[in-house]
């Protein structure tokens, strides 16, 4: 059955308020460049003498938007057989509603941009064309594209949806409170042990040594540092995930480490808010932040002439496992319930956004990982790189990421309200509501009991 049939599939995980959207979905746009040029023309014909119109339905407003627009004019004008129409359906979370409201009266796009943790909920709803299938038919380069980005939407060997936007999180820190507390500033601190020592040492004259939002995606981000999986099943893509695996050792492990620096006061608990951390670290109130890579043009500009910001890889406990990062941001799918011809040109215009040239253009002006590995060799990343060394570290930390299920990310229907109650779990455990155990505990019970009512769902 190709239609999501609303008997069938948990709508009810769409229809709860989910209050965070991608781990980037608000970075901030980089430096203006020259428009990347046009592609190559499409050697894909619609089935009649007019252009067949493609819709995309995308979260990218602001500046990302002003991206997205320029990318899509330059797809149109660079070939006659398809028009794209990019249409703004607010947060990932709202337009994965509309698409729900869509289904029935096909009224929907032919293209939609899911955020990573929608990818179980979008393969379950079997409203999507997996892009494998254009893969295979176009016997199209996967090898060209980054491993560790393709490795996330890789499920059962198939690729589902093309990446888009990518980041992953860094540890931004202050220069020049590293060097005035006696610290090497070009040396950040790389485990959880010299995080906290280094929060001791930087907290003083008014300063708190950093502060971490309370985001579900940094615990991810932490397990899969530490090589351990967040769910059961191999991180659920071995088969579906029955059981939250977030009171393991590595997430009592990373709270208490975490509420430890709260409680001795070199760390500030300043709640859920990305934003809130980043207006700190700006001002110069405190000294370390964690932040997702999409900021860091943002950042790093907004910090000129006040101070000089460093970037560390995202830190771990001493002895940890071999891990790395999850990709977080965003993909696009196509849905099945559109003709073919819309189906083949969603499928093009993926691959155009995929050139060297796009995702160089992409890059530059958003601050999102380039998901070809050749825009590295254009000349306005190179400049753009030259501009900001700082997302050397970004990049090296994608490249040293070791590809094992924990980094891959996990997988499942609830991901949404898992995050957030993850997120009620460390909020409960830094203001001294529950032990970090005992909130684990708490939320691990949730999260499975919502797992196994989807999955009870799906099955039907």
């Amino acid at each position: 059955m190709k239609l999501m049939n609303k008997n069938a599939i948990p709508y009810l995980v769409l229809a709860s308020t989910m209050l965070f959207t991608a781990a980037c979905g608000n970075s901030t746009s980089g430096s203006e460049t020259k428009p990347a040029a046009a592609g190559s023309e499409s050697k894909a014909a619609p089935t009649s003498g007019q252009p067949v119109k493609v819709i995309w339905w995308h979260s990218m407003s602001g500046e990302l938007g002003k991206a997205v627009d320029k990318l899509v004019a330059d797809f149109n004008a660079s070939q006659k057989n398809y028009v794209v129409e990019a249409i703004y359906q607010g947060n990932y979370d709202e337009s994965l509603n509309k698409m729900k409201a869509s289904m029935d009266s096909k009224s929907g796009p032919a293209m939609i941009q899911t955020y990573e943790i929608g990818s179980r909920f979008m393969i379950d709803t079997k409203a999507i064309t997996p892009v494998q299938k254009f893969i295979d038919a176009d016997k199209y380069d996967v090898s060209q594209l980054e491993e560790n980005i393709l490795s996330y939407y890789t499920h059962d060997g198939k690729l589902y949806s093309m990446p888009f936007n990518t980041s992953n999180p860094v540890l931004y820190y202050n220069k020049n409170l590293f060097k005035a507390a006696g610290l090497d500033p070009e040396k950040p601190p790389a485990t959880f042990e010299e995080v906290a020592d280094a929060a001791k040492k930087l907290s003083k004259d008014g300063v708190s040594g950093g502060s971490f939002a309370i985001y579900g995606w940094f615990m991810e981000q932490f397990f899969a540092n530490q090589g351990a999986e967040l769910v059961n099943n191999g991180n659920g893509r071995t088969s579906p995930a029955t059981e939250s695996q977030v009171n393991s050792d590595a997430g009592v492990k990373t709270l208490t480490w975490w509420k430890q620096m709260v409680d001795d006061k070199s760390m500030l608990n300043m709640g859920r808010k990305t934003d809130d951390t980043k207006k700190a670290f700006l001002a110069g109130q405190i000294a370390m932040t964690l932040d997702s890579t999409g900021s860091l043009f943002g950042i790093v500009n907004g910090a000129q002439g006040k101070f000089e910001v460093g970037t560390g890889f995202l830190p771990k406990p001493a002895g940890a496992k071999d891990g790395g990062v999850i990709v977080g941001g965003a993909s696009n799918y196509i849905l099945n319930n559109r003709s073919e011809a819309e189906q083949k040109g969603a499928w093009e215009f993926m691959k155009f956004l995929a050139d060297a040239k796009q995702q160089a253009y992409w890059h530059v002006n958003t601050g999102y990982f380039p998901i070809t590995k050749k825009a590295y060799d254009e000349q306005s990343v190179k400049d753009n790189m030259a501009k900001y060394p700082q997302f050397k570290t970004a990049v090296d930390q994608l490249h040293q990421t070791k590809a094992i299920k924990a980094t891959q990310g996990a997988v499942m229907g609830v991901f949404p309200e898992a995050r957030q109650l993850t997120e009620t779990a460390i909020e409960e455990a830094l203001n001294g509501k529950k032990s970090p155990k005992d909130a684990l505990d708490g939320a691990a019970k949730e999260i499975t009991a919502k797992i196994a009512t989807y999955n009870k769902t799906v099955s039907k």
